[in-house]
């Protein structure tokens, strides 16, 4: 039995009778189905600004705040960033790494501190609040945007010198939860620096708007309180022109 249940198949197709020969088709054989093109995939929207976010661009347009300067909005809570030319007009927007500790001031002295390793992990913070931001020299010469200089703290290209720190990965994920690795400088995609940041900044400089992490954004920007009678202004100006 083992033999022949080893043997079945070919036994089974040795034995199947010889199929009819026919004679030859005058018809033509159907024509093959063209197989459609890859569709690329869409990219996925960039996320929508946070409320704090949008209340502070906001004032930032009523009040001319930024006054002949181009701007950035760093919302830390999201790890976005977002830039502005002089006139408010929006030129795009990306993620950024910031510091690991989570917290709106900058310790006292960190500035002053002779390496980073001496900078403990709660220290490590990227401050909030409104700074005039200018192109200088760094260690090594390398040239950066100094958002607080007193405190070390600047916008630069991702750093990728420790590969265990998977800083490009980071900036490539789809949520904030990995976002913070720095000492508290601000790190963005080099394409994105290069191309944009960099060309706009480096002449004259500019604002840089960075919300809290758990402050109240009217603490940290008082004025944005000011917002609604900004609009009602704007608007009885609008209407009486």
């Amino acid at each position: 039995m083992l033999g022949v249940a080893a043997l079945s198949p070919c036994a089974a197709a040795a034995t199947k009778p010889a199929a009819p020969v026919h004679a030859p088709s005058s018809h033509k054989p159907a024509a093959k189905k063209a197989i459609p093109a890859t569709v690329p995939k869409p990219e996925s929207p960039p996320p929508a600004p946070s409320e704090a976010a949008t209340r502070l661009t906001t004032w930032i347009a009523a009040a001319h705040d930024n006054g002949k300067l181009p701007y950035i909005v760093i919302d830390k809570q999201a790890a976005e960033l977002f830039l502005f030319d002089a006139d408010g007009n929006a030129l795009g927007e990306t993620p950024v790494l910031i510091g690991i500790g989570v917290g709106d001031d900058s310790s006292p002295g960190v500035g002053n501190k002779k390496s980073l390793a001496e900078i403990g992990p709660a220290e490590r913070t990227t401050p909030a609040g409104r700074f005039i931001a200018k192109f200088g020299k760094a260690f090594g010469h390398e040239r950066v945007l100094w958002v607080d200089y007193a405190d070390s703290v600047a916008l630069h290209a991702v750093i990728t010198t420790n590969p265990k720190e998977h800083r490009v990965q980071r900036l490539l994920t789809p949520t904030p939860d990995d976002n913070r690795i720095s000492f508290g400088c601000i790190n963005v995609g080099t394409r994105f620096y290069t191309a944009q940041i960099r060309p706009l900044f480096q002449k004259a400089g500019g604002v840089v708007y960075i919300l809290p992490d758990t402050k109240p954004l009217e603490d940290v920007f008082p004025n944005v309180r000011l917002l609604p009678y900004l609009q009602a202004s704007a608007a009885s100006s609008a209407s009486s022109e």
